[in-house]
């Protein structure tokens, strides 16, 4: 959202209404004076509720993480076989797409808070068992190569969950904070994950190496139990107006419609979807770290790392200085960016030159996170978030899992350089097609009150 540079420096303190953790904040729209305070970085945290979910997706983002990487480490290290890498991200895509539009449609009518309750629970509960599995692999009960479809089905379960927690989540954080404060909220919101999405690869390859594949999952365990405490503690909604009944499929299509009829938003997510979909090289750096720079489990936490701390700069930046003043411009050379630096990692031979290429495609990511973030708040109705949440995650994660497939594949076929090189050029073929497609968004103006043009 963009505000003037100029604002008060007087805190508002949130009422006690606003501050308590099972309500809504005031859905009022606030006054012109109340968009130059939003200006003041701290405006979102200052809600009680929004700061245990954030502390919540930090928590949450450093397991998951942690677990993803153990979990592809050591498949590669069974396997050394790159499409081994590609399928676990269509195991977890599988399933996510097949119920994301059912975890909205949930999300618009039950409690969100128990949804994300529930989802991570049951997380929690299958990284337990494949720590016990894997105990026993370890111990020589077991073959290690029994152990690979374990993880398959371990990567799938969470997909499913995330089928349901995701859009929950996405949808909640609206509910938290004030509407001046979405892009506030959004920044920060992004920041915890960045954070976490450091320390989580940065801590992997240091635990791998020191504790092992099981033991690294009872970290994983109690870093699960941490986030869902605080889970606990954040805000609960249900929009108003929205029916308890009415029809899954009819409720379904009511959320895709709105998001084909809203130009701004099925633009900026397919940005993203395509980009991402070529241009991630997430899935190729056990194979970068392990055979190409030689830097083993610990160059790989630094590597998964790399990003997320680029991403984090960049989000400190952008807590003073807006991304919304000419957004789709500065979404456009964003995504650019992101490509460019996609192409200069994959023909690096060197260590160094490999992460600064990396922090500088996480920079340039977190600056199209939060525009595509804002937008997506502003512009959906309170009755349709989870359902529009749920497209947008739809949308992320065929990027991303999928994009996971995709990049095991390339590699198996054109090598694992030329792959990766492959994709950035791609990238940034799709942010020319699509800047031509959608030229008439150059000219909207978006901010808190939600209007463009």
């Amino acid at each position: 959202m963009h505000c003037s540079r100029s604002y008060c420096s007087r805190e508002t303190k949130p009422s006690r209404r606003e501050t308590a953790p099972d309500r809504q904040v005031s859905r009022k729209e606030p006054s012109i004076s109340s968009y130059q305070r939003i200006r003041d970085p701290y405006a979102s945290l200052r809600y009680p509720a929004y700061r245990n979910f954030i502390t919540a997706i930090f928590l949450f983002t450093i397991a998951f993480l942690i677990q993803e990487v153990a979990l592809g480490y050591e498949l590669y290290t069974i396997t050394h076989d790159p499409l081994a890498l590609g399928l676990t991200g269509l195991a977890t895509f599988v399933p996510f797409i097949g119920l994301s539009l059912f975890g909205g449609h949930l999300a618009d009518r039950m409690s969100r808070r128990l949804i994300i309750l529930v989802a991570i629970s049951v997380i929690t509960l299958g990284s337990l068992f494949l720590h016990f599995f894997a105990r026993s692999v370890e111990a020589g009960n077991v073959s290690p190569d029994i152990l690979v479809p374990v993880i398959y089905a371990t990567v799938f379960m969470i997909g499913v969950c995330r089928a349901f927690q995701s859009p929950a989540s996405s949808s909640l954080r609206a509910f938290l904070v004030p509407i001046a404060a979405y892009e506030n909220a959004a920044t920060w919101s992004t920041s915890a994950f960045q954070a976490g999405a450091i320390l989580g690869p940065a801590i992997a390859g240091f635990l791998f190496s020191w504790l092992g594949f099981s033991d690294t999952l009872l970290v994983v365990i109690f870093l699960f139990v941490c986030a869902l405490f605080f889970y606990s503690r954040t805000g609960d909604s249900r929009a108003s107006g929205t029916p308890a009944g009415g029809s899954l499929l009819a409720s379904v299509r009511e959320g895709v419609g709105f998001v084909w009829k809203t130009k701004v938003i099925l633009y900026a997510l397919s940005l993203d979807l395509f980009s991402v979909l070529f241009g991630g090289v997430f899935a190729l750096l056990p194979i970068y770290a392990q055979d190409i720079l030689n830097v083993g489990a610990q160059g790989l936490g630094i590597l998964r790392a790399a990003p997320s701390a680029g991403a984090v700069i960049m989000l400190l930046v952008l807590q003073r200085v807006s991304p919304m003043r000419h957004a789709w411009r500065t979404l456009l050379i964003s995504v650019a960016g992101f490509g460019a630096s996609v192409i200069v990692f994959a023909i690096s031979p060197w260590m160094g030159l490999s992460v600064a290429a990396l922090f500088v495609s996480g920079a340039c990511d977190s600056i199209s996170v939060v525009i595509r973030q804002t937008v997506l708040q502003l512009k959906t109705p309170d009755e349709m978030r989870g359902r529009v949440m749920a497209v947008n995650g739809i949308f992320v994660s065929s990027s991303n899992e999928l994009g996971a497939f995709e990049s095991g594949t390339t590699a198996r076929l054109m090598g694992v350089v030329p792959s990766a090189v492959f994709g950035g050029v791609m990238t940034l073929l799709i942010v020319g097609w699509v800047s031509l497609k959608a030229r008439e968004l150059f000219n909207a103006r978006f901010d808190a009150r939600g209007q463009d043009g």
